[in-house]
This record gives C-alpha cells, sequence and structure tokens, in this order.
C-alpha cells in the first residue's frame, strides 16, 4: 500500500498515520471480499481500489479544508465514496452517507462498523426526499458526489442540503468546464455562488478529472428541489 500513501502526501499534502493505512487496509479488504459477490464497484483489483476509489476520495481534501469538526452528507455514495476515506482522514468530521440502494448502504454501514468510525449516519434515501426535509435540508457545511449525474442535476441535488457558507463539490471528469457552464442557471436558482474548477491527476489514470466547488451564498427557494425524479427527467435550464 505504500505507493498509494506517498502520492498522497505528494500530489495532496496529507499524512497517514499508520493506523490510518490499517483503517485504509481493512477498507481495501472488505471491498474485494464483497465485489467478489454483489457489484459494489466496477474497480476490483486492489491497485485499483487504492488509485481510483481511496486517492481519488481524499483529492477533494485540500478542496474541502479543514472539516474537523464540521458536517459532510456524501450523496450516492456506493461503496463509501469520497465519504468514508474523508472521514478516516478527518476524525472528527460529521458524516452522512446516502445511496438508494440497500446493499451499498449495507455495505457501508459494515466498513463503518468495523473501522469503529464514530459520528457516522447511512441513509438509504434519495436526495430529493432528504433536501425537502427540514431535519436535513440546509444542515450540512459540505455535500459532494462523484459520478451521480450532470451538474445541473447535481446541483439540484446537493445545494439545498448545504447550510449558506458551506460548499457543495463534486468530483466530475473532462467534461467539467461545459458541464458547469450549462449548470449556471440552476447554480443561480438554488443559492450557488461562482463555481471554481481544481484540476486533479492521479497516477496511471488517463483523462482530466476536476474538483467542482461551489459556494452557498444564500438560501435554497421553497419549491427546490423539485420531487423525486423531476431534477432528473427536467434539469433547470
Amino acid at each position: 500500500m505504500d505507493d498509494w500513501v506517498k502520492a498522497a502526501e505528494t500530489l495532496f499534502g496529507i499524512t497517514l498515520t499508520p493506523d490510518r493505512q490499517e483503517q485504509f487496509r481493512v477498507y481495501e479488504a472488505l471491498l474485494l471480499d464483497w465485489n467478489s459477490r454483489i457489484n459494489l464497484t466496477a474497480v476490483r483489483d486492489a491497485e485499483g481500489i487504492r488509485i481510483k476509489h481511496f486517492l481519488d476520495s481524499l483529492s477533494c481534501a485540500p478542496v474541502l479544508g479543514d472539516m474537523n469538526g464540521k458536517s459532510l452528507i456524501d450523496i450516492g455514495t456506493g461503496a463509501g465514496f469520497p465519504g468514508i476515506p474523508l472521514r478516516i482522514f478527518y476524525p472528527e468530521m460529521k458524516l452522512t452517507l446516502v445511496d438508494s440502494v440497500g446493499k451499498k448502504a449495507d455495505f457501508c454501514r459494515l466498513v463503518c462498523d468495523t473501522l469503529h468510525l464514530k459520528n457516522v449516519t447511512v441513509l438509504k434515501d434519495r436526495s430529493e426526499e432528504l433536501g425537502a426535509n427540514r431535519e436535513t435540508r440546509e444542515k450540512f457545511d459540505a455535500a459532494t458526489a462523484r459520478a451521480v449525474a450532470v451538474m445541473p442535476v447535481l446541483c439540484e441535488y446537493l445545494l439545498p442540503l448545504v447550510k449558506p457558507g458551506g460548499i457543495m463539490l463534486a468530483q466530475k471528469g473532462e467534461s467539467a468546464p461545459e458541464e458547469v457552464k450549462s449548470a449556471e442557471t440552476a447554480i443561480r436558482k438554488l443559492g450557488g455562488g461562482e463555481p471554481s474548477l481544481t484540476e486533479v491527476t492521479l497516477p496511471g489514470v488517463e483523462g482530466s478529472r476536476y474538483l467542482v466547488k461551489i459556494p452557498k451564498i444564500k438560501p435554497t427557494p421553497a419549491g427546490y428541489p423539485r420531487r423525486t425524479g423531476l431534477p432528473l427527467k427536467k434539469p433547470i435550464s
């Protein structure tokens, strides 16, 4: 595991202590085991998990800033990315993991229980429902998502969950600059501010990758997010 750990320090300034490295080792073993029986992710080899999941998730840390003592909600988390790696790195962060697929939510619970991660909630739910729920609407310092939807849709999933003064962070591929342009109206309507893009390079991974950071500068108007399924069918334009 040494190479990816060194890459985390070189590329992102992240130092993983031996105990955190052990948590990632256990996480990797659980993911390899479950993936042999259940389709959690398309990445099925140890090296791929370390680079395309662990390192990719930790690339968010420099853009998010210190999340200790703050709250983060990870929408469409799948097997826990980027939420769980970030929670390992930030031991005092309060994390909420959300996925609509029960088996993926179950896996996330197993990982968090096995690693004894405190202040973690795992929900089998939809972002539209959470964004309309007074207990979760505008309650988080940050909301993240990776490969969930195009930007106009993703903004409607994430921004209603973020409190004013917080941020949404989307992990995107090479289409990110064009997607951000297409999301200008959605960002404005939903209370977002000026987006910023950070390009990310991962060892041995071809193609451009970006972190899209959007500040939440004012409350999301009532009526957003719209009912479940509608943001995807009719993105804000």
